[in-house]
Order: structure tokens, then C-alpha cells, then sequence
């Protein structure tokens, strides 16, 4: 009920970007807005493409269900509904319904009266999708090369990519994503460990201010970011992680095509000792 009071202060008229307030409303604790229908709309169809899919396909499990993209033989023209006709079609729904919500995020930043952070932040997230989706393919001459939609038919698809460029994890790019990506794990952990502590102090002791997480790293580590600062960090350390993971699998094909542990044969040539006996 507290929460619902706060949010009582925030249904304001205005923010939109499309409709006016035709729009302009809420169902429960949640903001609609004309993107909010649009996003809705666009998610049921695609549901309904996926779920025909699968009537049209060889089996109901839900493991082995797959929408597969068209054929390298189709390019980058429309295909069949049956040979990846429907997985355009799903695509476009997908395009649509995450494109309109974090635009529905936007206007709900705008009410606010906030920064755009969190639509931002999708928007990394939108990025990654469409590069896999519809960049490289692009790039590539053929829409075969997405990944399908399913559950074992994707992680058959990340190993296939995989073995294409023989050891992935040597490309560069994908190095530095995953390495953002713990760092993001790890920074975010030590500071709700951080505040876990301060907040639920041993009984008979008092509960400790930010002030006291500040001393704490100060003598820590030698430097506290604060309290803002903190999620400031783990906003870049989670975006750098999806920004650095679309560019590794968009390198990946378009721009280079052999396996990655040979683009690593620059660094056994630097003549600092390129010649060593070995």
C-alpha cells in the first residue's frame, strides 16, 4: 500500500510522446500510453506467430520446438511462412514490441520528472538483439545467419558460431564483455553486501549510514565512488557488457572470417620477441 500511495504523486497528465492523452492512463499500478498498447499488441501477435509455429511444426515440446530462420538460399528476401516466412514475422514483432516498450519508458521518465537511465539501459539490450537479428545478417547477404527461436535450436546455434571461428572465447571483443560482465556481478554484490550490513547490524547495535559504507571502502580499498556513484558504475559496467557483446558477434563473420586464436598471431610477431628461439 505504500508503494501505491508514492505512486499516487506520479500520475501526472502529460509526458507523452504519441497521443496526447488519449492514452493517458493507467491499469493498476501500471502506466499504458499509446507505446504501452503498441508493445502489447505487437508481443500477443508474436506469441501467436511462435505458438502456430509450433502447430506446424514436427512436435509440442517445448524443448524441441524451433522457429528457424529462412534459408541462405532465400538472402535477404521474404521466404515462405514455412521456411522462415514466420520467423521474419516474429522478428518484426519482437522489433516492435521492444522498441515501443522502452519508448513506453521513456514517457514514464518524462512523468518523473528523471534521466533516462532505464530506457537507455533496454535500449543496450534492443541493440544486442537487433545486431544478432537483423545487422549481421545483413552484413552477412542472408537472413539464415540469425539464430533461431527455440530452446535447444539456439544453444545448438551459439556452438555452431562457436566451432565456426574454432575457440570463440579468444575473440577479443567477447573478452571484454565477459570481462565487464563479472566485474558488473562483482562490483553490484560488494556494494549490496555493503548495504545488507549497514542495514542489519548485530543486535544492539545501531543501523550505519552511508556514511559509514563511504569510511569503509575509504579504508578498504583506499576510495569510495558513493553511494550515487555506485549504480553509476554498475549502469556503465552493464552496458559496456552488451555493447562489447553485440560487437564480438558482429566482428565475427562481416569482419572476420577464420578462427580467432589466429587473429592473436600480430601479438607472437611483436619483435619485442618475435625472435626468440623457441
Amino acid at each position: 500500500m505504500a508503494m501505491l500511495n508514492f505512486e499516487r504523486k506520479y500520475r501526472v497528465r502529460g509526458g507523452t510522446l504519441v497521443g496526447g492523452d488519449l492514452f493517458d492512463f493507467w491499469v493498476g499500478p501500471f502506466y499504458v500510453g499509446f507505446f504501452g498498447v503498441v508493445s502489447a499488441l505487437a508481443a500477443v501477435l508474436g506469441t501467436l506467430l511462435l505458438v502456430y509455429g509450433a502447430a506446424i511444426g514436427p512436435t509440442w515440446n517445448l524443448w524441441q520446438i524451433s522457429i528457424a530462420p529462412p534459408d541462405l538460399k532465400y538472402g535477404l528476401g521474404l521466404a515462405p511462412i514455412a521456411e522462415g516466412g514466420l520467423w521474419q514475422l516474429v522478428t518484426i514483432c519482437a522489433l516492435v514490441a521492444f522498441t515501443s516498450w522502452a519508448l513506453r519508458e521513456v514517457e514514464i521518465c518524462r512523468k518523473l520528472g528523471m534521466g533516462f537511465h532505464v530506457p537507455i539501459a533496454f535500449g543496450s539490450a534492443i541493440l544486442a538483439y537487433a545486431t544478432l537479428q537483423v545487422v549481421r545478417p545483413l552484413l552477412l547477404g542472408a537472413w539464415g545467419h540469425a539464430f533461431p527461436y527455440g530452446i535447444y535450436s539456439h544453444l545448438d546455434w551459439v556452438s555452431n558460431v562457436a566451432y565456426q571461428y574454432l575457440h570463440f572465447h579468444y575473440n577479443p571483443a567477447h573478452m571484454i564483455a565477459v570481462s565487464f560482465f563479472f566485474a558488473s556481478v562483482f562490483a553490484l554484490s560488494l556494494h549490496g553486501g555493503l548495504v545488507l550490513s549497514s542495514t542489519n547490524p548485530q543486535p544492539g547495535q545501531t543501523v550505519k549510514t552511508p556514511e559509514h559504507e563511504d569510511t569503509f571502502f575509504r579504508d578498504f580499498i583506499g576510495y569510495s565512488v558513493g553511494t550515487l556513484g555506485i549504480h553509476r558504475v554498475g549502469l556503465f559496467l552493464a552496458l559496456a557488457a552488451v555493447l562489447f557483446s553485440a560487437l564480438c558477434i558482429v566482428l565475427s563473420g562481416p569482419f572476420w572470417s577464420r578462427g580467432w586464436p589466429e587473429w592473436w598471431s600480430w601479438w607472437l610477431n611483436l619483435p619485442i620477441w618475435s625472435q626468440w628461439p623457441v
